[in-house]
């Protein structure tokens, strides 16, 4: 059910939600956090809205949307309601502000929090420079950013490092869970060696790249080399190196890896590129701060840079299907 309220009032679309769930019974029980989405009111914010309600159906919570209109137009909110299958296991409230209301999001979001619930911000698109010191990410105990959307990604993790507060993270680095359980996995098989040194091949703008290099440099003691590409997308392979040969994990396709170890038969992984709705189910399982991706921001200081070439070499011949920007 969508319920349209053009030109209101946060204390108007309170009441309709009392209204909704007196007839409807206390659904608003059964959430288990409030998610609030800052996004502009464009052609991809009902992607958004639908990687929430995929979200919702294992973490049942409370949707506010924060659409931010056009700055010049007349001060109003636009707001539509969405229950029942329109809205997954969650219930949707999207608010257009339009005017200068669109940049007073915090006051039209806190008359409409779930009490005693815990609050999750995220920023699909362009977030803050400092997600803790935003209106929203004041409220949340969780801010969840995308690097990857960002005109500059690498600029915008730059940004991310500097600016870390626990309880933030980033769509990048939820990207990485399949590669690092794949690595972990091979390091756990013999011959039980010693990593001497690393090498992570990868777009120039991925970020998740960065993050992954990043993350074998602070766990590992070891110098890891950045080797930028431009002949794939994303991730393509990852070298540790140890005295018997190196584990290669390779992908140069965005979806079938390849892991090649010593004294180990070649295999092929699924390893596809993850899409928004995983990340966001995965991110919403802790509401705790992430040591481990703060350790792997801190791990960026420690990369050497590697020239494209060498990753062309190791490039195959077909070129890879286009797939979305700076993804993993």
């Amino acid at each position: 059910m969508i319920i349209d309220l053009p030109s209101t009032t946060t204390s108007q679309v309170n009441r309709k939600m009392v209204e909704l769930r007196e007839r409807g019974g206390a659904v608003a029980l059964g959430r288990v956090l409030t998610l609030v989405i800052v996004d502009d009111d464009g052609e991809h914010l009902e992607e958004h809205i639908d990687a929430a309600n995929e979200a919702s159906r294992e973490h049942p919570c409370r949707v506010i949307v924060l659409a931010r209109g056009s700055r010049t137009a007349a001060a109003r909110i636009d707001a539509q309601i969405r229950v029942g299958g329109d809205a997954g296991a969650s219930e949707v409230i999207i608010l257009r502000l339009y005017g200068p209301l669109a940049s007073q999001g915090q006051s039209a979001v806190i008359p409409l929090l779930l009490p005693d619930a815990p609050i999750v911000a995220w920023w699909p698109s362009s977030g803050p420079k400092v997600p803790a010191q935003d209106p929203i990410g004041e409220l949340a105990q969780r801010r969840i950013t995308d690097s990857a959307a960002e005109r500059n990604p690498i600029r915008a993790l730059a940004a991310r490092r500097k600016a870390y507060v626990p309880g933030d993270t980033d769509l990048a680095w939820t990207r990485l869970t399949n590669w690092r359980a794949q690595l972990v996995a091979a390091l756990d098989l013999p011959p039980y060696e010693k990593v001497t040194g690393a090498t992570v091949t990868g777009e120039a703008d991925s970020p998740s790249t960065e993050l992954l290099a990043g993350w074998l440099a602070e766990y590992l003691k070891v110098p890891v080399r950045r080797v930028k590409t431009t002949t794939a997308q994303g991730i393509v392979s990852v070298e540790l190196e140890r005295r018997s040969g190196a584990i290669a994990l390779h992908r140069p396709d965005g979806k079938v890896g390849t892991l090649m170890q010593p004294g180990q038969p070649t295999r092929r992984i699924a390893l596809h590129r993850r899409n928004t709705k995983d990340c966001l189910i995965e991110e919403l399982r802790r509401l705790d701060p992430d040591e481990v991706f703060e350790a792997s921001l801190q791990g960026l200081d420690k990369l050497a840079s590697g020239s494209a070439g060498a990753a062309k070499k190791k490039a195959p011949a077909k070129k890879p299907a286009k797939s979305a920007k700076a993804s993993a």
